[in-house]
């Protein structure tokens, strides 16, 4: 049995199958020979994975990054940020930060997000700077958007673990922002290191236009935040409104969506939708199968051995976690190693919130992780750079985000203290 639910998986990804059709093939053999259950119960738990309440925010929330990346919102969200940073040395890459992290919180997707700003910026950064720092700047920063809320990833780990989506969204805005500072550090670094001036005379005048003609763009967080924050309505509800938000000021407002366009975002959205959610529906087979095993009790007892305090238990999980991150997407990972970690983190004390904001920040770090990361791929795709030389532009990122990692795993205030006002 012990085969099956770890060397048969394994093999099968290896092999390059689906997640969703390696858990599925492991649970069905696990049900037919190993265990006497009726297969019907797969059915079941199936439907009873997706039927969630807060999973109803994951395809508004994708479709409401979809129309503001292709509505002229990024555009406009880049260039205030550009215009904002003037003559700074290192101005262009510091502008890619930045715009990661402002769309970051209008969309829960960092392959969004990526190719919203990164469309728009490489272009721009490649007039300054060398295609392997351009792509890899794009490709590590477009991370940051799984942790500054809303979050695809938090909102999959609240629904496996049974924590508040509210509170895992406000307990990831400054470890995100710890993050965007360290990438914005080597960014400062890189820019002095060549000698590089790539920003313009900085214009209260051109800040004042471009904060007027983008203020749409630029309330869109005040508005989804705000009105979760504010009582006024749920992460859920607010996905639904972000794409009210979104259709208005693309379509209506600034006019640079079509009808068509809309339509064609939806079915994108509704393709990418049907993704996450067949692999949450997988993911619920896997999981209720070890929860039955009482695969998660001996794996805690197994882990003692090697542990004997918090500290050392945490260094563990997050070796293990961002070598998981390299090979799977963010959203598998949190649904399969949920039901094992969280009673290990339980076990040692830590705070399942606190947690849930240390296995995002080890998943976003997979994302532009080589060799399978998958912010990689949709990078090279998009900047038409070889891997041969993104890989190298990769290592300087990856270095300062485990720093960040290792601040935020330790430093539980940074994730916890905005939590005491929700």
């Amino acid at each position: 049995m012990d085969y099956v639910l770890t060397i048969f998986p394994a093999v099968l990804l290896l092999l390059g199958f689906p997640i969703f059709l390696i858990l599925l093939s492991a649970s069905a053999i696990l049900l037919l020979f190993f265990m006497n259950v009726p297969t019907t119960a797969v059915h079941q738990v199936m439907f009873g994975s997706v039927d969630k309440f807060a999973l109803i925010a994951v395809p508004f929330f994708l479709f409401a990054g979809e129309i503001m990346g292709v509505g002229g919102m990024s555009r406009r969200i880049v260039e205030w940020v550009l215009a904002l940073m003037g003559n700074l040395r290192g101005c262009r890459g510091l502008s890619t930060v930045g715009a990661c992290t402002v769309f970051g919180a209008i969309s829960g997707s960092s392959v969004a997000t990526i190719a919203a700003v990164g469309k728009l910026m490489y272009p721009v950064l490649r007039e300054k700077y060398d295609a392997r720092f351009s792509a890899g700047l794009i490709c590590a920063t477009g991370a940051i958007d799984i942790l500054i809320p809303p979050s695809i990833a938090m909102i999959l780990y609240g629904a496996s673990a049974e924590q508040s989506v509210a509170l895992l969204f406000i307990a990831g805005v400054f470890p995100g922002l710890v993050m965007a500072a360290f990438q914005g550090t080597y960014v400062l670094y890189y820019a002095r290191k060549h000698n590089v001036r790539d920003g313009a005379p900085f214009s209260w005048r051109k800040v004042g236009h471009l904060s007027k003609t983008g203020f749409w763009s630029l309330g869109a967080p005040f508005v989804i935040l705000g009105g979760i924050y504010g009582g006024i309505f749920s992460p859920t509800e607010a996905a639904g409104i972000a794409c009210v938000y979104g259709i208005l000021v693309c379509k209506f407002i600034y006019g640079d969506v079509t009808w068509k366009g809309l339509w064609n975002v939806a079915v994108n959205s509704m393709y990418l939708t049907a993704q996450v959610l067949i692999i949450v529906a997988a993911a619920g087979v896997f999981s209720w199968i070890l929860t039955v095993s009482g695969i998660p009790q001996q794996t805690v007892e197994i882990v003692k051995g090697f542990a004997d305090t918090q500290w050392q238990m945490l260094i563990i999980v997050n070796v293990f976690l961002l070598i998981v991150g390299c090979f799977i997407d963010p959203g598998s990972a949190i649904l399969v190693l949920t039901p094992l970690l969280v009673p290990i983190m339980k076990a040692y004390g830590v705070d399942l919130i606190h947690f849930g904001i240390v296995m995002t920040m080890n998943l976003a770090i997979g994302m532009f992780t080589p060799p399978f990361g998958l912010n990689i791929f949709v990078t090279q795709a998009l900047t038409k750079v070889s891997l041969r030389e993104l890989y190298p532009g990769l290592v300087p990122f990856i270095i300062l985000t485990i720093l960040a990692l290792m601040v935020v795993t330790y430093v539980p205030w940074l994730s916890l203290y905005l939590t005491k006002f929700v």
